[in-house]
């Protein structure tokens, strides 16, 4: 499979800034310190789609799961903990509001991985900081470890004991797969998971991954730091999460095509997302689709 550097290579580059291409873990490591101050606005068009998304998909966790005595609610790719905040977030609001799945069952465990050790110091910081607030102080403890994704059929001995010896029955994985083969990271994904679990999964749209991908510009040096990055068309994560034993499911949106949602950037998304959004006006840049592991 070629990575997105491969498939640029041959193109023309207007970009006089100069480019670094590392490793992804390295990459990330250096990121950590800007990442959520950088002005990436992929980040915050799926910070807003995922606000709407996690009460659908965690609707569907409690009621598939309502009998067990405890759920672990798995952040795949957690990295500085943003989503993993959010989805504590979703969990408070969701027990505020009336359900079809009994509010007071099951327990709730989470957890976050990631591969990069320094976007995991980042997330303990920020995740510790966030459950002082008085909105998350009954918020369930968050546990943080590492994690290789490149590497699935280790990925079960890798797991916390508590997902070694049952499996997640709800997973996300926000912005993740761009840095990973698609089978890889569907046959890694199932073995954090229990049958009949959720997967959600969001990430950069093949339209976006064909001029661009993931980086940010080293405040010391003003080097643009890339990690590995792969563009995935849509039939082809359909393609490798059937092939792991995954389906679509429909709690994504009445526009979600085959269960798909597509995101592109208009004049008013623009203005939401910053000054970096306005050369992708007119360009999909974002999907997300839901998935269940079949038993």
């Amino acid at each position: 499979m070629r990575t997105i550097q491969e498939l640029l290579a041959d193109k023309p580059i207007d970009d006089p800034q100069p480019v670094q291409y590392v490793g992804t873990v390295e990459a990330y490591d250096k990121w950590a310190e800007v990442y959520d101050t950088d002005g990436n606005f992929l980040q915050r068009l799926d910070t807003i789609e995922m606000s709407v998304l996690l009460p659908q998909f965690l609707d569907r966790v409690y009621t598939r799961f309502q009998a067990s005595g405890q759920v672990t609610l798995l952040d795949l790719g957690c990295g500085t903990g943003r989503n993993t905040i959010q989805l504590l977030e979703a969990l408070t609001q969701y027990k505020k509001k009336k359900h079809t799945a009994p509010i007071s069952a099951p327990k709730v465990e989470v957890v976050g991985l990631d591969a990069s050790p320094g976007m995991l110091e980042v997330a303990r910081s920020t995740v510790h900081s966030a459950t002082q607030r008085e909105d998350l102080k009954d918020s369930p403890e968050v546990s943080l470890d590492t994690i290789d994704l490149l590497q699935p059929a280790t990925v079960r001995a890798q797991l916390p004991q508590s997902l070694q010896d049952s499996g997640a029955a709800g997973v996300i994985s926000t912005l993740v797969l761009e840095h990973i083969p698609a089978k890889e990271f569907f046959e890694a994904a199932s073995a954090t998971m229990l049958p009949g679990g959720y997967l959600l999964v969001t990430n950069m749209h093949a339209d976006m991954g064909m001029r661009s991908q993931a980086g940010f510009t080293d405040p010391q040096t003003g080097v643009k730091i890339r990690p590995t990055s792969y563009c995935h068309s849509i039939s082809e994560v359909l393609a490798a999460a059937e092939g792991a034993g995954f389906q679509v499911e429909d709690i994504i949106g009445e526009d979600g095509r085959n269960g798909v949602l597509e995101r592109d950037v208009d004049e008013q998304v623009a203005e939401k997302l910053g000054a970096r959004a306005k050369k992708w006006v007119g360009i999909r840049v974002w999907f997300g689709i839901c998935f269940s592991k079949k038993a």
